[in-house]
């Protein structure tokens, strides 16, 4: 439970997980607790997201992933979905001031053949725009799949083995992860799930191989810095031992 006042927890700068990832969850069910339509819910996530974003850059943390829109999500009603793809263009918009200004750099982690031209070049625009920035990387994932992005590399791999660019030796833990979204995305640390669930659900499967795992029962509209605080308290008090003693 977060404490409040002068007992406000507040993680060790000194040591802090180099790569954090988010899922953030519960924008449909926030808003229906309150009888609105379940975009107003995401469209408050927005905002939170982007809070989040600049006071995890603050704090110094390296790597930030957040799951903006899985490879399942294009099951929910077409209505949610195109008012998620507005409202990700309208947040590319304003990263083009807002991340400038805060010097983060912007990358974006997921298939990209079902999302549209104009999303897609403003994508390529922040990307580009940001790339100097080193001090904070922002890896949104869109339209992304765990799953999904360990076929791909498959995919490559066996390509390359036919075409002699490899051998089968050549196939380790190691190059294996050279031919999956970004080849330099580190391990993730620690994953952090609001909204009561405790499952994965397809999120950086093969980055996750040793994450600490925290949830929360709030849910991602009401996620504040100090949540953030408390997670990366909590992770700083654990014992990884990644399979020793």
């Amino acid at each position: 439970m977060l404490k409040s006042g002068k007992d406000e927890i507040k993680a060790d700068r000194s040591c802090l997980p180099n790569h954090v990832g988010i899922i953030m969850d519960g924008n449909g069910r926030w808003a229906k607790k309150r009888g609105l339509p379940r975009t107003a819910g995401h469209a408050v996530g927005v905002k939170v997201f982007k809070k989040i974003v600049f006071y995890a850059k603050d704090m110094g943390l390296k790597n930030l992933t957040v799951y903006a829109f899985s490879a399942e999500n294009w099951k929910r009603p077409e209505r949610e979905i195109n008012r998620i793809m507005q409202l990700l263009d309208q947040m590319l918009d304003e990263a083009l001031d807002d991340f400038m200004n805060q010097k983060v750099r912007i990358r974006f982690l997921g298939d990209r053949s079902r999302l549209g031209q104009k999303l897609l070049e403003k994508m390529e625009l922040v990307t580009n725009l940001t790339a100097q920035f080193s001090d904070t990387t922002l890896y949104i994932a869109l339209n992304y799949g765990g799953r999904q992005e360990i076929v791909s590399a498959a995919r490559k791999i066996a390509l390359d083995l036919k075409n002699g660019l490899i051998t089968e030796d050549d196939i380790t833990e190691e190059n294996f992860g050279k031919y999956l979204y970004y080849d330099d995305l580190e391990s993730v640390d620690l994953i952090i799930r609001p909204s009561g669930e405790q499952r994965l659900s397809n999120f950086l499967l093969w980055q996750a191989a040793y994450a600490e795992f925290w949830y929360s029962d709030v849910l991602w509209p009401d996620f504040t810095p100090g949540h953030l605080e408390q997670a990366i308290y909590d992770y700083q008090l654990r014992n990884r031992r990644f399979g020793g003693i």
